[in-house]
């Protein structure tokens, strides 16, 4: 309780606070720009942290970290462009409700879920963060290559109205994944002695020319026809949801909470990971599964809560062991080592004021962070004011930075503006982007973890019949089972 009692008195002092809320816009403002993550985010801040004292450096860290988990809806919700990766999920519903004049009711109640998920890990986090992180060292290359096999089975789920055109956007992503260096053996694939392509297509560079690209070219043709639609920027204001509405929701927020925060407990997922995973969960139990992808609020709920909730689920093995659940993670623990704090078991003994106050500090941004962007709203949609053709233009300028400062490289550019030209055909044939970012995702991981399994059984597949890896294919089949009954039975006629 004393150990309590001081990170709280730590938490509230003015400095901290300030850190925090510096934090927060700073994540915020890097979560909303399509091609700018929290994750670089936080490697530009860290080294203006390495100067503070050590807790006001954990609160800007952890704060950047959270306002930037948060910051994506808002892009994804009223452009049509995700903000970040783990917000791509939220588009297709998000800016269907923004363009139908629910725009308020949506960020408010992304942002509230948001929350929810986030602090719901958070509370995971403070009980079990010792145990769970044991649970994560028991996931080797088979179990974690089962797992995204199980995320790629959620294809099944995204493919809207034919399977065989989900299934096809997603064999194009894995296609385009293998373009580059072979992560295991060093040799090009698919270059064409092409030095450039032996980066590979980077996933935000794919990200952006997905989904933006085509949107701003549909932009410009709409205006040229004089069709334009955008989201009316006098329409959006300041509209707490009541919390009737919320409680509509709650078995959704319940299910992606645990789900994001036990994806985000085990090492080498990701926000989109669970957010897909969520979105496809939740679309095979809802109600009215034909109306998702065309606005319905769970297809927000969904993403937003879950890909939210992998926060605090990231920090349980960087806490309780030391080893980061992702690139994010990774550079808070870098922060909190140059600092001299080392994450582990000795820590909860030795610095138990250290763990709590980043709980604290951890709690507090996410109240921040609700705060700024339910009441800050006026500020997000000034852009909407800005006649939609000429955002248009706004929105590919900032594509280009985005995608440029990745690797400071004008190849990447090019890549983004090749792969948006192909991403705006592949809408016009009816073949769905999403599965395609799904395997562009997916797919690494899904290489990476079977070749190493593959190196550690000496090719013998025995090592993919573990318990947990089973479980996950089990799970995969049956939500490819499930798929396509509910397809068939789509087809079929009623009879009276």
């Amino acid at each position: 309780m004393d150990a309590f009692m001081t990170a709280a008195a730590v938490a509230f002092e003015p400095h901290s606070l300030l850190a925090l809320v510096l934090g927060s816009f700073f994540g915020l403002a890097f979560g909303c720009i399509p091609g700018l993550t929290y994750t670089m985010a936080l490697a530009l801040i860290l080294p203006l942290t390495f100067t503070l004292e050590p807790m006001m450096a954990i609160g800007v860290l952890v704060s950047t970290y959270v306002g930037g988990a948060s910051g994506g809806t808002v892009a994804a919700i009223l452009v049509g462009v995700p903000g970040t990766p783990s917000s791509a999920a939220t588009v297709a519903d998000g800016y269907a409700l923004a363009k139908a004049g629910k725009a308020s009711i949506t960020i408010a109640m992304a942002t509230i879920c948001s929350t929810l998920g986030g602090l719901f890990s958070l509370l995971v986090m403070v009980a079990s963060v010792q145990a769970l992180s044991n649970v994560a060292l028991a996931f080797g290359p088979a179990e974690i290559f089962a797992l995204v096999v199980f995320g790629m089975a959620t294809i099944c789920g995204l493919a809207e109205q034919s399977l065989v055109r989900g299934l096809i956007g997603g064999v194009i992503g894995l296609m385009v994944m293998t373009i580059g260096q072979d992560p295991i053996d060093g040799v090009s694939r698919l270059t064409f002695g092409n030095v450039n392509l032996l980066q590979g297509v980077d996933l935000l560079v794919a990200m952006i020319g997905l989904f933006a690209v085509p949107q701003v070219v549909s932009t410009l043709f709409e205006h040229k026809s004089g069709s334009s639609t955008i989201v009316d920027g006098k329409s959006v204001k300041v509209e707490l949801p009541k919390l009737g509405y919320i409680w509509g929701y709650r078995w959704n927020i319940l299910r992606s909470s645990i789900l994001g925060t036990v994806i985000g407990a085990i090492p080498g997922t990701s926000g989109t990971i669970s957010a897909f995973l969520a979105y496809s969960q939740e679309k095979r139990l809802a109600k009215n599964p034909e109306n998702w992808g065309k606005g319905d609020m769970g297809g927000v709920v969904a993403p937003e809560t879950a890909n939210n909730a992998v926060t605090g689920g990231a920090m349980i093995p960087m806490l309780g062991l030391g080893i980061p659940g992702d690139p994010a993670t990774a550079l808070i623990l870098g922060g909190l080592l140059i600092h001299g704090i080392q994450p582990g078991a000795l820590l909860f003994v030795e610095a138990p004021d250290v763990v709590y106050s980043l709980y604290m500090f951890y709690g507090l941004a996410y109240v921040l962070v609700t705060v700024i962007m339910l009441f800050g709203v006026h500020l997000f949609v000034q852009a909407l004011k800005i006649p939609p053709h000429l955002l248009a233009v706004a929105i590919m300028v900032l594509c280009v930075v985005g995608s440029y400062s990745l690797r400071n490289s004008m190849f990447d550019v090019g890549s983004m503006i090749v792969v948006g030209f192909f991403g705006y055909l592949l809408q016009k044939a009816r073949i769905p982007l999403t599965p395609i970012l799904l395997g562009l995702v997916l797919g690494p991981a899904m290489e990476r973890e079977f070749r190493t399994a593959m190196i550690m059984s000496g090719d013998s597949y025995s090592i993919l019949l573990s318990p947990i890896a089973l479980l996950f294919f089990g799970m995969a089949l049956l939500v490819i089972v499930m798929s396509l009954v509910g397809m068939v039975r789509s087809r079929v006629p009623k009879t009276a």
